[in-house]
């Protein structure tokens, strides 16, 4: 067997984590944005090898998985039990660019990176760093909101939806954490599947070389489902082989992603859990908070982060959720707004540009 670069793919991906603990005193203000849970996320160890693999089964026009078992897919529920994430409510979305990038960021932040750039769109994770890393021992609320917003706005760039631009978060989320009290009021969890959904179907592109989204969802979704691939993947004998083809240039980590393919291949029509949080040992660590709203779970409909827009197909994974399959009806397609993006539409305001997919959203229950 002849392995190439051509063949066997493996993928970076863009991650950019905190940095820095969290001040616990900001604690009730994340769990009353609806963060709380999503905080604890802040260190893991990505196997780019396996998730290259599973890229190569993922098929854009259902946004699912297609493997020996069958189609499956990371739903709603997926992210509602790892994160805590609100999945019910308002889509994401607003504006492209800040009319006064500078005075909302002295509005909601009390300090701005650059007041002779009138025109800046993103922060930068060291200037965030470095402004709001430490709380002052006698800090008052209003004080402490400040740094709170900074944390949900790292965590929402650097690890539920990070891309290209890894070093910064975007100016657009910030008006959304306005007033913390309303920020659960907002579907973060479809968001976060949107633009997940979104990475996995520009991956499939040959010339693609890395994967943004929230890789950590993608991985845990695959080890909880296959756990095959989880207790191989911690037995080094498996890997001698991998260090042996590392001395020519490339080949280890190809020969990697050849076991993730072949594990994947042999191992998911039989072990193939589908209800995974379902077992017990899992099932009672769980909080009840995390199935508010199940009742999405198996929806089907658009799925929205400001310029992207994916439809969400619960229905063809209902084994996923308890539910005999039928045959499901054909895929949705949404058209131009596929992989659009935001080069060239600085004066768009996504929710009248979407507002046809924001009102199928809207009328999902219906």
């Amino acid at each position: 067997m002849v392995l190439t670069a051509d063949s066997y793919r493996v993928l970076r991906g863009w991650v950019n984590g905190l940095g820095y603990s969290l001040d616990a005193r900001l604690i009730p203000y994340l769990e009353l944005a609806g963060f709380g849970s999503a905080t604890l996320t802040q260190t893991f160890d990505l196997q780019y090898d396996l998730i290259s693999a599973l890229v190569e089964r993922w098929r854009p026009e259902t946004h699912t998985f297609h493997l020996p078992c069958g189609e499956c897919t990371i739903t709603l529920e997926d992210v509602a039990l790892h994160f805590g994430l609100p999945i019910d409510g308002d889509v994401i979305t607003g504006v492209s660019v800040i009319a006064e990038p500078a005075v909302l960021c002295y509005s909601l932040l009390g300090a701005s990176p650059d007041d002779t750039d009138s025109t800046f769109s993103k922060l930068k994770f060291t200037w965030l760093k470095a402004n709001f890393q430490h709380l002052s021992v006698n800090a008052t609320e209003e004080e402490s909101v400040c740094p709170a917003r900074v944390y949900i706005m790292h965590i929402i760039r650097g690890v539920l939806m990070p891309n290209l631009n890894n070093n910064k978060v975007h100016l657009q989320y910030l008006p959304l954490l306005a007033d913390l009290h309303n920020v659960r009021s907002y579907s973060w969890g479809s968001a976060v599947l949107a633009m997940l959904y979104h990475e996995l179907c520009r991956t499939t592109k040959p010339d693609a070389v890395d994967l943004g989204g929230c890789l950590v969802l993608l991985q845990l979704w695959a080890l909880y489902r296959i756990p095959f691939l989880a207790s191989v993947s911690h037995q080094p004998y498996v890997f001698l082989l991998v260090n042996r083809w590392s001395i020519y240039p490339g080949i280890g980590r190809l020969y990697t992603v050849l076991i993730y393919r072949l594990m994947i291949e042999q191992h998911t029509e039989e072990g193939f859990i589908w209800m995974s949080y379902r077992r017990p040992e899992i099932a009672a660590i769980i909080p009840s908070s995390s199935y508010v709203d199940s009742q999405l779970w198996c929806t089907n409909a658009p799925i929205i982060s400001f310029n992207i827009v994916e439809w969400y197909h619960g229905d063809r994974v209902l084994q996923q959720f308890g539910y005999i399959q039928y045959i499901p009806d054909l895929p949705m397609p949404v058209g131009d707004v596929h992989g659009i993006n935001k080069r060239g539409k600085h004066g768009q305001h996504w929710r009248v540009t979407h507002q046809i997919f924001v009102a199928v959203w809207e009328n999902r229950m219906a």
